[in-house]
């Protein structure tokens, strides 16, 4: 019998969020790649639409502002997901998922403090 994989989950990452979801919504996940639940979200001001947190760009993406909690498909076109986008709500960082472009402790740190102004705090 073939191993069995599995893949990121939000066990994997979220440890405490406030009663009946209230710091999820559905978010519209930009096209150009599948992204794992625990993703570092940042939000495109022309669009309103969500990618990958990288930084060295100006489009509003440069800012994490939510976590991925359920994967999205989006290689190929836009899709549909559930983010964490406020708190009150506690995450694993060791879960989280960063963009290529965060590759220094501080620029991780950078992103975790933004996270914590809208309320999801990682420890």
């Amino acid at each position: 019998m073939p191993p069995l994989t599995e893949g990121k989950t939000p066990g994997d990452f979220l440890l405490f969020e406030e009663h009946d979801h209230y710091c999820r919504a559905e978010v519209t996940i930009a096209a150009g790649a599948n992204l794992e639940p625990g993703t570092v979200l940042g939000k495109i001001t022309a669009s309103g639409k969500f990618t990958t947190h990288e930084t060295g760009v100006s489009d509003g993406s440069q800012t994490a502002v939510a976590v991925l909690v359920t994967a999205a498909a989006a290689e190929s076109a836009d899709a549909v997901a559930v983010a964490l986008v406020r708190g009150p709500c506690r995450v694993r960082r060791g879960g989280l998922m960063f963009g290529a472009s965060l590759d220094t402790v501080g620029e991780r740190n950078a992103a975790v403090a933004a996270l914590e102004t809208v309320g999801i705090v990682a420890t």
